[in-house]
């Protein structure tokens, strides 16, 4: 007499948790507010009006209409307009245009005979090339450095692409992030996570990644998961190899 009671309550139960792992999705979204966006000045000419990632250094370009796009010539002027006249209000202020830091130090060398050293030394059963046992990178063999090393430095190079490229970042204008940070100088990666003035909340590298996209790019944010936000971010701290992590410094 009692089974059909219990069938009937897991089975709403079953229900209930469906609906709640369908509804999760809008929760998160609701969770995640978008970035707030720049108060632009409005345009005394009929131009565009592009404004620094600090969100108030801006310069209208007279002749260009909406949804049109400047040359890499016309862009490049325009941003050194821009950090012209950032660097005239901010004289106190040094802009980094060439990166620092960069670590001279080659990186580590793997060796079949780490591993085998280390069990040597525990009398442990020593190790042959390939194998694993307890930690991950415990007994990676010259090969897998390799590969590995190959992998990362490939995902940097198409982040340093993208960085270089007006229509990779989703612009609409022209501009990349290159032509107010060369090299990705003054991103300071190492920095985050910190409050953003601009942004009204403690933020992550990537969440400025977007801000300066939707902003001075004038494109539209990347999703999380991107492969081109991370490949930027990885390109952007690897450019900062080298020097000690300072998060919340502003």
């Amino acid at each position: 007499m009692t089974r059909r009671p219990i069938a009937l309550a897991t089975a709403a139960g079953c229900v209930a948790i469906f609906a709640a792992v369908m509804h999760a999705p809008r929760l998160r979204a609701q969770q995640a507010p978008p970035l707030p966006v720049h108060q632009v000045p409005d345009s005394k000419n009929g131009g565009t009006v592009v404004m620094l990632c600090d969100g108030k250094t801006s310069v209208e370009v007279k002749g260009l209409k909406p949804g049109q796009s400047m040359t890499h010539a016309q862009a490049v002027e325009v941003t050194r307009q821009l950090m012209a006249q950032w660097q005239r209000e901010h004289p106190q202020e040094k802009w980094q245009m060439a990166q620092t830091g960069q670590s001279s130090q080659p990186p580590p060398v793997p060796s079949a005979s780490g591993a085998n050293a280390t069990a040597k030394a525990t009398g442990a059963k020593p190790q042959s090339k390939g194998t694993q046992q307890g930690d991950t990178y415990a007994s990676f063999t010259d090969r897998d450095y390799k590969v590995w090393k190959n992998q990362t430095d490939n995902f940097v190079a198409e982040g340093k692409r993208i960085f270089h490229d007006s229509k990779e970042l989703g612009g609409t204008i022209g501009v990349s992030c290159d032509m107010c940070h060369p090299d990705a100088s003054n991103t300071h990666p190492e920095t985050y996570p910190k409050y953003q003035v601009q942004l009204q909340k403690v933020a992550l590298l990537r969440d400025m990644i977007d801000w300066c996209i939707e902003n001075p790019v004038k494109g539209k944010a990347l999703d999380p998961n991107d492969p081109k936000l991370r490949a930027l971010e990885a390109y952007i701290l690897a450019q900062r190899k080298g020097v000690a992590l300072d998060y919340g410094k502003h």
